[in-house]
């Protein structure tokens, strides 16, 4: 895929990509998530899942990725709906479509898989993050997501379900 003169290459992620996964994510976020992206590469490298894990890659280096999976009767929703949960584009390399690039190769890989739905999840601050999703077409879900921290939990005996 060449757009002014940039020679890109979607491809899958492979375990090599780890280490190069931790930096980029280390620049742009300033926190190393090492064990995570380690468990994430199994996760995704393991053949009894359907994954979803891309990259972008210009001159030999791994300039982006993505990463998700396709799961099958999510919170009681009987179709498959595939997730987001990753995507990373080295700051060096903004603005030259590469986060695009690989969404539109995973949206072809999700049709061909016949996923209907994609999801994913962003802090409302990540301003940059939302607009990207906005420009793709996402918009927000008709399901409302919520958290608890089990170390604050009140329950009350008589409310009990």
């Amino acid at each position: 895929m060449d757009v002014e003169g940039d020679s890109v290459i979607i491809r899958t992620l492979n375990r090599e990509d780890t280490a190069r996964l931790v930096r980029m994510d280390q620049e742009i976020g300033g926190r190393t998530r090492h064990a995570w992206y380690e468990g994430k590469m199994a996760q995704a490298l393991k053949d009894t899942d359907v994954v979803i894990s891309l990259g972008a890659e210009m001159d030999g280096t791994l300039v982006g990725a993505l990463m998700g999976s396709v799961r099958f009767g999510e919170f009681g929703i009987p179709e498959p709906i595939a997730v987001l949960d990753t995507i990373l584009v080295d700051g060096r390399y903004r603005g030259r479509r590469i986060g695009l690039r690989m969404m539109d190769q995973l949206l072809k890989n999700l049709r061909g898989l016949r996923v209907s739905c994609l999801r994913t999840e962003v802090g409302w601050d990540e301003l940059e993050l939302l607009g990207f999703f906005r420009r793709v077409g996402f918009a927000p879900a008709p399901r409302l997501v919520l958290e608890i921290d089990p170390a604050l939990a009140r329950l009350a005996e008589e409310d009990s379900a």
